[in-house]
C-alpha cells in the first residue's frame, strides 16, 4: 500500500477531501502522516479525529533548512511515497525538493500559469478573467511553476466575489487532487519537459 504525507498550515479542506476519498476506497493508499507548521491548524484536529498520525513541527523562529530537515526526517520515518501540499503556506527550498524529487504535489486555485502566488481568486476577478479554476502540479524550485498534472476550469460570473469564486473552485480542487494522486501513485504518467503525458 502506497503512503501519502500531507503538509498543511490551516483548515485542511483539501486534506480532508483526500482523507475521505482514501476512506471510501477512491484512493488506494493510506495517509501515513499529516504535518503542520502551525499548532492551531484545523487540519491537525481533523486528522486526529480521523485517527491519522498528526504532528506539528513549528517553523517560527527556525532557519529554513533546519525546519525542513525536521520535516524530511518525519516524512522519511513515515516512509511516504508522495508528499501532498494542502494549504501549506511556505515555499520549499531546493533541499526539500531534492529529497522528494518528482514526488511532491501542490494544488493552486487558478489555471496556472495565470494568477500564480497568493490571492489567486482576487487576482482573477481584478483582471476581469472570464474563467479561473485550479491546478494540481508537481512542485519545483519556483512558486507555482512545476509541471501541470490536472486542471479544471471554473467560469467567473458577473456577480462573483472572492468568496463565491473560491467556494466554486474549491469543489473542483477536491475532485482533481484525488485524480492527480491516483495518476502519480498508479505510475500512469510520464513527464517530458514541462508536459505531463498519460502513459498508453
Amino acid at each position: 500500500m502506497k503512503k501519502i504525507g500531507i503538509l498543511l498550515s490551516g483548515r485542511g479542506s483539501n486534506f480532508e477531501a483526500i482523507a475521505r476519498n482514501v476512506q471510501a476506497g477512491k484512493i488506494p493508499a493510506e495517509i501515513a502522516i499529516v504535518i503542520s507548521n502551525k499548532e492551531g491548524a484545523g487540519g491537525l484536529a481533523i486528522a486526529r479525529e480521523m485517527g491519522i498520525k498528526a504532528l506539528c513541527i513549528p517553523s517560527k523562529g527556525k532557519e529554513r533548512e533546519a525546519f525542513e530537515q525536521e520535516l524530511v526526517a518525519a516524512l522519511r520515518e513515515a516512509q511516504v511515497d508522495l508528499v501532498c501540499l494542502a494549504g501549506f503556506m511556505r515555499v520549499l527550498t531546493s533541499y526539500f525538493i531534492r529529497e522528494f524529487q518528482g514526488r511532491i504535489l501542490n494544488i493552486h486555485p487558478a489555471l496556472l500559469p495565470s494568477f500564480a502566488g497568493v490571492d489567486a481568486q482576487k487576482q482573477a476577478l481584478e483582471y476581469g478573467a472570464k474563467f479561473s479554476g485550479c491546478t494540481v502540479h508537481f512542485v519545483d524550485e519556483g512558486v507555482d511553476t512545476g509541471a501541470v498534472v490536472c486542471q479544471a476550469a471554473v467560469p467567473i460570473q458577473d456577480e462573483d466575489t472572492v468568496e463565491t469564486l473560491a467556494a466554486r473552485i474549491l469543489k473542483e480542487e477536491h475532485r482533481i487532487y484525488t485524480e492527480a494522486i491516483n495518476l502519480v501513485l498508479g505510475d500512469r504518467i510520464r513527464v517530458e519537459g514541462r508536459r505531463v503525458i498519460l502513459k498508453k
